[in-house]
């Protein structure tokens, strides 16, 4: 079934409206080094849905620091870990977290409409480093034949 059946993974494409996030922003940046776990979950996700890399990067980083350090979150960040990878452009790191979450929850659409779109960008960009590998062997051979051919007449 393709991605484009699966409805689920709208958050891959639905960033937070600027003042949306800057809310968030407002509340992690209030909190300071006494930030909750909350407070941190809901920025992560506002930066993660965001069109920046920067932000997404940001947003990885603070899922990862819950996921490590707070053991009784690591369901809930799973997917957003996955999504973040995603976006990032990292594939297997997304899919080690997004199949990490279909073990626990098989049933999970979220999950298995995010596994559509990785499966479809990793055999998209599989596809364009054969193109670009098919298209620099073929530029050497040329290169290489009239190079041989120079030589030649040189005789």
């Amino acid at each position: 079934m393709s991605s484009n059946n699966l409805p689920h993974a709208v958050d891959a494409e639905s960033p937070l409206k600027e003042a949306e996030l800057q809310v968030l922003r407002n509340q992690f940046e209030k909190e300071g080094q006494f930030v909750g776990v909350q407070t941190k979950f809901n920025y992560a996700w506002g930066l993660i849905k965001s069109e920046k890399r920067l932000e997404q990067q940001m947003g990885v980083r603070l899922l990862t620091d819950i996921f490590r350090d707070h053991t009784e979150r690591r369901r809930e960040c799973l997917y957003y870990l996955a999504l973040g990878n995603y976006k990032l452009g990292n594939y297997a790191e997304a899919r080690r977290y997004n199949d990490r979450l279909l073990e626990n929850e098989p049933a999970n659409l979220q999950s298995q409409s995010l596994r559509g779109l990785i499966d479809e960008k990793v055999a998209k960009e599989g596809m364009l480093g054969v193109a670009i590998v098919s298209g620099v062997a073929l530029a050497a051979g040329l290169v290489g034949s009239a190079l041989w051919r120079g030589m030649s007449r040189k005789r």
